[in-house]
């Protein structure tokens, strides 16, 4: 396949857009049916030594772990050592299930109802601690349930720490072996591992967070935290061959991946927008299954098109600047539609005033919108802010992420009462307006 020039300069345009050379930057790869049309690399890998990155370098990729802990769940279940709907208990009997029915399918999709570790304040602390997989598993089982199981929707690493446990249960191999030797291997993912900062791990890249200050050496963290939610590094190379395995046999049969990419809905029937693993969304009528990784440092985003046979990752060393938007606009300039950003207006002074105030979730989280000079900003719990801008007087985007939005609703009287956030990927949350 001749390369396409324009394809070329338009992604060579969007990366420099997104992250400048003398920073800690990326790695991209695009495959086009079966073929890679772009791979390159761009800023800096290490920022003391002023090595740039190059495309077949080594990148921690975070939560995209949980595709290939999904699918290593999958292969088991195809070789019938466990049910979806079986129950955690019958492989992890200790943990407390609080007279639930928690099930494998409910890990999967984080529909578990158990809380999150990473979401725990005595967490933080213990970064630097190495654990074993069972203490991992007791430092958040007696944690209280957020609801019952299938309830609700909510992004759960603890669910992923379970199912890597529950692997290990049923293969007698630590879930790293059993990645190394049933996908690593197979597939031919030389440049794939189970990250341990002890390894020598050849074109391994250094991790970069942002200070007010600039630049700072990523935090470390024991990477035996991490574990099936998040422990893996990659390639971009080794991430394309992932996605060309998963449209052939070499690790699944088709009817089995396709439970990983269908949208599990909640008892109410409200679909979640994830399957097992993967995000799903959809872009101008195209499927689009993806998935974000985000650990101290490092920021990763991949994005499949099965139905256009399109490949988009997006490997970062800067921990500061997510690469979502730039993945998604890559596969969107690959498939002939790119993203148009949004035009904002403005608004008069006294419609203004009416959008700022605290709402709140049914989930009881807290979402603060403030206006300060002629600018907006959203606050979610105790998450950074973000600039917001209005398309509408009732529908804003967030600056930094356009394709998010913020619906408002408002009463007779014209009063905000109401807002929704509607992501890009993810479900859709509403809140309430308290003051």
């Amino acid at each position: 396949m001749q390369p396409d020039n324009h394809l070329t300069q338009t992604i060579d345009t969007l990366i420099q857009e997104s992250y400048k050379p003398a920073q800690p930057g990326v790695a991209v790869i695009v495959v086009k049916d079966g073929k890679t049309v772009f791979r390159k690399g761009h800023g800096m890998a290490n920022l003391e030594l002023d090595v740039p990155i190059e495309p077949d370098m080594v990148f921690r990729i975070g939560s995209v772990t949980k595709q290939f802990t999904a699918v290593a769940i999958l292969m088991l279940a195809e070789q019938g050592k466990l049910s979806f709907d079986d129950s955690i208990s019958k492989f992890l009997p200790d943990y407390p299930t609080h007279d639930y029915l928690i099930t494998v399918k409910h890990l999967l999709t984080h529909t578990s109802g158990i809380k999150s570790y990473t979401s725990m304040p005595e967490w933080i602390p213990l970064w630097r601690k190495d654990f074993t997989v069972q203490e991992l598993v007791d430092f958040f089982k007696h944690q209280p349930m957020l609801s019952a199981p299938g309830k609700r929707w909510a992004y759960n690493n603890s669910g992923y720490i379970l199912l890597g446990a529950i692997i290990e249960k049923v293969t007698g191999q630590t879930y790293g072996q059993f990645v190394q030797k049933n996908i690593f291997e197979p597939l031919e993912m030389k440049q794939s591992y189970y990250d341990d900062p002890l390894q020598v791990i050849p074109r391994r890249v250094a991790g970069y967070d942002k200070s007010p200050n600039g630049f700072t050496n990523a935090a470390y963290i024991s990477m035996t935290q991490p574990y099936a939610a998040g422990a893996l590094a990659s390639t971009v190379d080794d991430l394309a061959l992932w996605d060309t395995a998963l449209y052939t046999e070499k690790l699944l049969k088709p009817e089995s991946l396709k439970q990983a990419h269908i949208s599990y809905h909640l008892l109410d029937g409200s679909p979640t927008a994830y399957g097992f693993g993967w995000m799903i969304s959809e872009y101008a009528g195209h499927r689009v299954i993806e998935h974000s990784g985000g650990i101290q440092g490092f920021r990763s985003h991949t994005m499949r098109l099965p139905d256009n046979r399109v490949f988009v990752a997006v490997l970062s060393n800067n921990g500061g600047v997510s690469p979502q938007k730039l993945a998604f606009k890559i596969a969107a300039s690959v498939i002939g539609q790119p993203y148009q950003e949004p035009t904002l207006i403005v608004l008069p002074s006294n419609i203004l005033a009416r959008y700022e105030g605290v709402y709140e979730t049914n989930t009881l989280n807290k979402i603060i919108i403030t206006h300060e000079d002629d600018h907006f900003f959203y606050q979610y719990g105790n998450g950074p802010r973000a600039e917001i801008a209005p398309l509408s007087p009732k529908e804003f985007f967030f600056t930094e992420m356009s394709f998010n939005r913020l619906l408002f609703t408002n009463d007779v009287n014209g009063d905000i009462i109401s807002v929704e956030i509607r992501g890009r990927i993810g479900m859709h949350e509403a809140a309430q307006k308290l003051t």
